[in-house]
């Protein structure tokens, strides 16, 4: 089979077979495809396009050209969320902990921070100890005796998405719904689930700037997904603001940990969007009946400590403090420098340029400008305004953690610029959060 002919075909917009996407995938893991002949293809599905079946035929060559996870004889279902990015989301740390409090299994593989989004790795790397990396005999026990184990992508899961992602990365060619779909969907194939639960967020902080772009995305994943045999929900989600009050590694694992503690009141469209996610999962692993029955054993769950518990015990089972809990000030780094961003004016927070806001913790340190970045785990945002909110001038928009004052400095005009505080005499309406389900 030529390289070229399978090139050519999907140039001139034929649909691809199995055979061809196979050995595509096989090209990839064992080096037969070169590096142009990689992004030309890229490329011309980019352009062309890809039916469900191919989409399907190629997530399942991702999926079985590394390690696929199994987990036999398991009590319970094998259950997962996974969030197309956004700034200030850290739901996974709250989640994962409390649908296994729930009687779920949550074996959940992490990614790292992607331009202007956070990840759920780095954010627990700012745990002193915590490994994110442990063997899989010891990750299959954990899964198997706390319910969870959050931890980062190997490099013999789906090997050949991590070789196509990069080449898709620096050859603009990664905006294609088929292949960002095949991308997400191969890893949580091969990590053995039973139940996906989808965040797609849309929004100026999003990946998918509009709603559109992530209705077609999350239409892609559901169907995709349902193909290649994964029950999955999705929930498209708002993403032109914030998600909770913390931006940044250690200030949203504080953040997490307040959560699930119930130490300082939970932020209302957080809170929300956890209890949403975690019913799908519920629903979808057979542990409640509906979404409105899997809402209340969810709350239950929070509100006994049960959640907060296994968040705990999952902590010191990778290398974390026992008392992370009790004591996270004495364990998570904070920044010698703390600012205020004052308002410059009296009014309603009416916007927010979201990537913006989350460009800003690349500059603090807090993300990465090139891959092999070290991260400042101390930096970020605190106390974050939400839209709607009246603030007086003068009055705080948010706190900057900064490594020192120049850093704040910037930061704070950085923030200021983002903000948008206009005349608060008007009424004001919210927007939803979920702005759509499907599945």
């Amino acid at each position: 089979m030529l390289v070229q002919e399978i090139i050519r075909a999907k140039r001139e917009g034929l649909a691809l077979d199995e055979a061809q996407i196979n050995h595509f995938v096989r090209g990839l893991v064992d080096g037969s495809w070169s590096e142009g002949q990689v992004a030309a293809l890229g490329m011309a599905v980019f352009l062309r396009g890809m039916g469900r079946d191919e989409a399907v035929a190629l997530t399942r060559a991702m999926m079985n050209s590394g390690r696929v996870l199994a987990w036999p004889d398991m009590p319970g279902p094998v259950l997962d969320k996974h969030s197309s990015g956004g700034v200030g989301d850290k739901i996974s740390l709250m989640l994962a902990p409390l649908v296994a409090a729930c009687g779920g299994y949550v074996p959940m593989i992490a990614g790292r921070g992607l331009g202007h989004t956070g990840g759920t790795v780095d954010k627990l790397e700012a745990i002193p100890g915590y490994t994110t990396a442990p063997d899989f005999a010891d990750f299959d026990k954990l899964v198997r005796t706390l319910g969870v184990a959050i931890i980062g992508q190997t490099a013999d899961l789906a090997p050949a998405d991590r070789r196509f992602y990069a080449t898709r990365d620096v050859t603009a060619t990664v905006e294609s719904v088929p292949l960002i779909t095949a991308s997400i969907l191969s890893k949580k194939l091969a990590a053995g689930l039973q139940g996906l639960a989808m965040d797609v967020k849309c929004g100026n902080g999003a990946f998918a700037a509009t709603r559109e772009f992530g209705e077609e995305l999350a239409r892609s994943i559901v169907d995709v997904a349902t193909g290649a045999g994964l029950r999955t929900r999705a929930l498209i989600t708002d993403m032109n603001q914030v998600l909770g009050r913390e931006v940044g590694n250690a200030l949203e694992v504080r953040g997490a940990i307040e959560y699930l503690t119930g130490s300082k009141p939970r932020e209302s469209r957080t809170h929300a969007l956890t209890l949403a996610l975690g019913a799908e999962m519920l629903v979808l692993g057979g542990l409640a009946p509906d979404t409105q029955a899997a809402t209340v054993k969810l709350q239950a769950a929070l509100d006994s400590g049960a959640a907060a518990e296994r968040f705990a015990k999952m902590v010191t089972a990778l290398g974390g403090p026992a008392d992370l809990l009790e004591k996270p000030d004495a364990y998570l780094a904070s920044a010698p420098v703390v600012r205020a961003v004052p308002a410059l004016r009296a009014g309603r927070l009416s916007a927010m340029k979201t990537r913006d806001v989350g460009l800003v913790i690349v500059e603090l340190g807090g993300g990465r400008r090139l891959p092999g970045d070290a991260l400042d785990m101390r930096v970020g945002l605190s106390e974050v305004r939400q839209l709607g909110d009246v603030v007086a001038a003068g009055e705080p928009l948010a706190m900057v953690h900064a490594a020192d004052e120049a850093a704040a400095e910037r930061a704070i005009a950085q923030v200021q610029a983002a903000m948008t505080v206009e005349d608060a005499s008007g009424a004001w309406s919210s927007s939803p959060l979920v702005l759509a389900e499907l599945g």
